[in-house]
């Protein structure tokens, strides 16, 4: 087999005893992969097993070429910083589980582990596979490389998963981005297993589930695989609120499966928008009224926070998340006044246009039906030519600002010298955004303190 060579190895095998020093995990595993596939995945996360040391001399040893931390005392482990990289380093090391949840188990490591055991305590054969950097030489105690060329996820143990949780979400991320097939051993371990996935820390669940979303072209697999075991139904039971609940005839699907086909039309790489292609219609289902589901984008809206917070995502992703799902609904009218349009990107944000547009068009194809006309693109086009224009989206884009009305208050004698701003300012400042917003050509300063003096004129005579 063609290895993937990298810097770093050349150095390790300067500082380190000939025949001791394996590549394993992922990187081992997409060599075979590349082979199986006719491309070449370059090593991203470099994992290293170094046999026949103790731990002393390998931290001497590897301090010749770069900087040395411990990352896990227990477990022999340490980070490598050198010139040519950055990667983890252990000793072989054997676990046993003594409780549930990849909490409480006791290790071993060192010299007197072999390699075998440590390539036997990982998650799945495909990745019990390593490689001796001098010769290449294959270690593979646990048929790995034969699970790779048969597209096959399977098991060692039927505990896998009570000693780690987390291996259920990583089998479903690994069949969607590989396209693998899991084995039955797998779907009956991960069903017996399923209600410990709620003892994963929400970030490891985030973290697992952020790959299935940014990097499979096909999300949905991944959660059929989670669905079918019950795990789904631990972390987000909202999901399948959808199974079964019929659509109109603009829908060929339920509403479950309808958000599932609308996830797997959005690009790989966008989490916000996956997640937002996911969820667009979550609230449909608490909202059926016979064929109409009213107001079920702004029910979705409030339900993404808590479903989101299980997996301890960034305040940034949950908010446009929701802000997505909420607008999802919006009229695509081709024909719209120019003020209207510039009323709907200031509703929306120019910086979410594209992605809510992008939700438009998955959630079209996601229908399962022939698409009915082209007044989404039509629409589109005309919404960014008034972006092109750039008048005022925001009041902060207006040509004065809050400091302006302060002082037309205190010329206008409605307020004293000292006056810092109160509602009143707000109060200006929206009706002339108002004002700009209906003729954009209004936002000029000298205009613009007129209509501000008129406004604040207008309320003394109303005794505002």
């Amino acid at each position: 087999m063609a290895s993937v060579r990298h810097p770093l190895d050349a150095r390790l095998l300067d500082v380190l005893p000939v025949g001791s020093v394996f590549a394993v995990g992922g990187r081992v595993r997409d060599e075979f992969r590349g082979r199986l596939e006719g491309v070449t995945f370059p090593p991203k996360d470099l994992d290293y097993v170094v046999t026949g040391l103790a731990f002393a001399e390998l931290e001497v040893r590897l301090a010749e070429i770069g900087r040395v931390d411990l990352v896990g005392a227990s477990f022999a482990v340490v980070k490598l910083t050198a010139p040519e990289g950055q990667a983890d380093i252990a000793l072989p090391r054997r676990e046993q589980s003594t409780g549930v949840g990849h909490s409480a188990f006791t290790v071993e490591s060192g010299p007197a582990v072999s390699l075998e055991d440590d390539l036997g305590r990982r998650d799945f054969r495909m990745n019990m596979i390593a490689r001796e950097l001098g010769s290449d030489r294959i270690v593979d105690p646990h048929g790995g490389v034969r699970d790779v060329a048969a597209r096959r996820i399977d098991i060692v143990t039927a505990r896998a998963f009570e000693d780690d949780p987390l291996r259920m979400l990583r089998a479903a991320q690994f069949a969607a981005r590989f396209d693998f097939e899991v084995s039955a051993e797998v779907r009956r371990a991960m069903s017996a297993a399923a209600a410990l996935v709620t003892t994963v820390s929400a970030e490891r669940v985030g973290e697992e589930l952020a790959k299935l979303f940014v990097l499979a072209k096909r999300p949905s697999v991944g959660l059929e695989l989670l669905r079918e075991t019950d795990v789904l139904a631990q972390l987000w039971p909202e999901m399948l609120e959808g199974v079964g609940v019929d659509q109109n005839e603009w829908h060929a699907y339920d509403v479950y499966r309808h958000n599932l086909v609308t996830l797997d039309a959005t690009p790989p790489g966008d989490l916000v928008l996956r997640l937002a292609a996911l969820l667009h219609d979550v609230g449909k289902p608490r909202t059926k009224d016979g064929p109409h589901f009213y107001r079920h984008e702004h029910v979705g809206a409030d339900m993404v926070p808590a479903m989101l917070a299980r997996l301890r995502l960034s305040t940034e992703t949950v908010t446009t998340v929701a802000r997505l799902v909420r607008q999802h609904m919006y009229t695509a009218d081709p024909e719209l006044q120019p003020k209207a349009l510039r009323r709907f990107v200031q509703r929306v944000g120019r910086e979410h246009l594209g992605r809510l547009f992008a939700l438009r068009a998955a959630d079209v194809l996601g229908s399962g039906l022939p698409k009915r006309s082209d007044e989404n693109e039509r629409f589109e086009a005309r919404v960014a030519a008034i972006v092109a224009e750039a008048p005022p989206f925001a009041i902060t884009d207006l040509a004065i600002s809050g400091s302006d009305v302060i002082g037309l208050l205190v010329q206008a004698g409605r307020v004293p010298a000292d006056f810092l701003g109160d509602r009143r300012v707000g109060a200006v400042l929206r009706a002339l955004f108002e004002f700009v917003t209906d003729d954009p050509r209004r936002n000029v300063r000298t205009t613009l303190l007129a209509e501000a003096m008129r406004s604040i004129e207008e309320g003394a005579a109303q005794g505002d």
